[in-house]
């Protein structure tokens, strides 16, 4: 069992990356296969429909896409939806992704924008096959703290647990799917 966890967010201080990081401590602290996919770290150009755009890091991605059992996205959301550099990512390495099991780790400002995932979603449905796991992680800003001269961590423990089930969820799917 293999599953893929992607940090989509460029931001340096990023609190989508803070639960994608937990979510792969989460996995591996069980004994599975996990690698880690920091959008941060990683070439990927804007995607213009030609086979020009693919270069960058664009096919080592849809190798590990293609390779991966299951998938955690961990993304910000900004203005009703999940990042351009994930939807960036998604049409980039398109096929890659059919009939993935895949999750959400969502992190945005306030609570409005709860149902933001869902076009993403629905995409990856729709196009890829994918079986999207419904039980998916939405955090606020009140749900991380910085530690003074530690980084920010998940400071509510519902989220943290969260956080565990969805990464459990996803290797439950992506097993019974495999």
């Amino acid at each position: 069992m293999r599953i893929l966890v992607i940090s989509g967010s460029l931001d340096p201080e990023s609190r989508s990356y803070v639960l994608a990081r937990h979510a792969l401590q989460t996995l591996q602290g069980r004994g599975v296969e996990a690698e880690w996919i920091d959008l941060r770290e990683m070439e990927v150009p804007l995607c213009d429909g030609t086979q020009n755009s693919k270069g960058g890091d664009v096919m080592r991605l849809r190798e590990a896409i293609e390779v991966a059992d299951g998938v955690l996205v961990a993304a910000p959301i900004y203005n009703f939806d999940v990042s351009a550099a994930i939807k960036n990512l998604v049409e980039q390495t398109g096929q890659a992704w059919t009939d993935k099991t895949v999750g959400f780790l969502c992190a945005a400002g306030g609570r409005a924008s709860y149902m933001s995932v869902m076009a993403m979603a629905n995409s990856l449905m729709l196009d890829f096959r994918c079986v999207i796991v419904p039980r998916f992680v939405y955090a606020t800003d009140d749900d991380f703290s910085d530690q003074g001269t530690e980084a920010l961590v998940i400071s509510s423990d519902e989220v943290a647990e969260r956080v565990d089930e969805l990464a459990a969820e996803v290797v439950r799917l992506a097993g019974a799917t495999a």
